[in-house]
């Protein structure tokens, strides 16, 4: 019975460390990515401005 208890205790704790790593690998790199898609867009923007003036 304390065996069991223990690889209760295990699974569920390793459960909740894994899925504490993928939300930090996955939330840091959403926020980079969005801000990359920020730049690009504007520099998208900026080369139409340019063209539309010429």
């Amino acid at each position: 019975m304390k065996k069991m208890l223990f690889y209760t205790n295990l699974s569920v704790l390793l459960g909740i460390f894994l899925s504490a790593c993928v939300t930090i690998n996955i939330y840091f790199p959403a926020a980079a990515a969005e801000k990359a898609a920020d730049k690009i867009i504007g520099e998208v923007w900026q080369l139409e401005e340019k063209e539309e003036q010429e």
